[in-house]
């Protein structure tokens, strides 16, 4: 071999390596690793919230919303660092349960004890009922759809049953089935196409047709032969990651209905979930037991 031939090899070789290097720092640079993924931490102090932490959701700064921060009545805020204070007390005698927002960054809560679905500015913290109906139960947990319709389950938890409404966005509301189990976790398919929604105590997961805030079709997703369910979302290929109650698990599931994989979580009563962080990938998940907040990567973004 040449002297030349010898030194473009080994300048080719050191180009390479350099290429190879920069490739490594990228790859470490963006996004989590394979090994950083479904790995659960504790997000807030236990007992920072009251056992009735519910219906977490975050808002388009980042920041993550939850009911019952210290003591009953309150929606507590916690920064994407883990911080955590008082954002809103609401009115007298109203407790939230799932929360959500609309595309105008305005927040909905079900309000069980009055029959309320309420309506806050984020700017100036007032707070107004949006939607009242004595006939239900009591909206636990909301979905909401790229209309901006709101969709509430409604549990009876004496009787074992349940009732699924629609909040369209004048504040009207509709009955869209009564007499099913304890409806509970609710959400909407990134393609608004569907409607899932499950039964805490039947352990039954149905989905629903879904065009023009009409339902058709219901059938069965999954059924899970022990532990109960409370809140689920949606990630962006239309997965399900539903809080199994008593389990201490978020369990994924296909829009096929196939258990993907479970997430281990420290406490043992995941009341809801919702996503977050700069990429939307970040599930935080609210613990009864713990009286807390737990976080996870996940690979595929949230649906919102």
């Amino acid at each position: 071999m040449k002297r030349n031939e010898f030194m473009g090899k080994g300048l080719s070789i050191l180009v390479t390596a350099s290429l190879l290097s920069i490739g490594v720092g990228l790859t470490a640079a963006v996004g989590p690793q394979a090994d950083d993924l479904f790995k659960t931490s504790v997000f807030t102090p236990v007992n920072s919230f009251t056992k009735g932490v519910e219906g977490p959701a975050v808002d388009k700064k980042g920041t993550i919303y939850a009911v019952n921060f210290a003591k009953e009545g309150t929606i507590g805020q916690v920064t994407p660092a883990g911080a955590s204070s008082v954002f809103v007390e609401l009115p007298e005698g109203s407790v939230g349960n799932g929360i959500r927002f609309n595309k105008k960054g305005e927040m909905f809560i079900a309000d069980y004890p009055k029959h309320n679905i309420l309506k806050m500015d984020m700017k100036t913290k007032q707070v107004s009922v949006f939607a009242h109906e004595p006939r239900m139960n009591q909206p636990n947990d909301v979905a909401i759809d790229d209309n901006d319709r709101l969709y509430a389950s409604d549990p009876n938890w004496k009787e074992n049953t349940g009732n699924l409404w629609r909040i369209d966005p004048d504040g009207k509301v509709t009955l869209l089935e009564a007499n099913m189990g304890t409806t509970n976790g609710v959400e909407v398919s990134p393609d608004n196409k569907r409607l899932y929604v499950n039964e805490s105590v039947q352990r039954k997961v149905w989905v629903y047709d879904l065009k023009n805030g009409q339902l058709s079709n219901k059938r069965i997703l999954l059924e899970f032969p022990d532990f109960g369910m409370d809140g689920m979302r949606c990630d962006k290929k239309g997965n399900l990651y539903i809080a199994r109650h008593g389990k201490g698990v978020v369990a994924i599931v296909s829009p096929a209905g196939k258990v993907l994989r479970e997430v281990s979580l420290t406490g043992k009563l995941p009341s809801n979930v919702t996503f977050g962080g700069k990429d939307n990938r970040t599930v935080y998940v609210t613990l009864q037991d713990q009286g807390n907040l737990e976080s996870f990567r996940t690979d595929t973004p949230g649906r919102q």
